[in-house]
């Protein structure tokens, strides 16, 4: 996808499986997009954000719920 997203006002937030670790993947529902980052990156100018659209990340959500384990080519 490729679209600007304004993450100014973003709200990230990590799962409660991280255990409160600052090495984990953040997400943020902005309007119709997703935001991940990596949470090591928090404050970083130039931290890389990927944003997928929602129906991209409930795909995802529902193929690892399902324990779908080869995910990546």
């Amino acid at each position: 996808m490729n679209k600007k997203v304004d993450l100014t006002t973003a709200v990230w937030v990590k799962s409660d499986m991280s255990n409160g670790g600052d090495n984990c993947l953040e997400v943020a529902f902005v309007d119709d997009v997703v935001a991940l980052r990596d949470s090591v990156d928090v404050g970083e100018p130039d931290a890389k954000v990927l944003v997928v659209s929602r129906q991209d990340y409930n795909f995802f959500v529902k193929s690892v719920q399902a324990g779908q384990r080869d995910l990546l080519p």
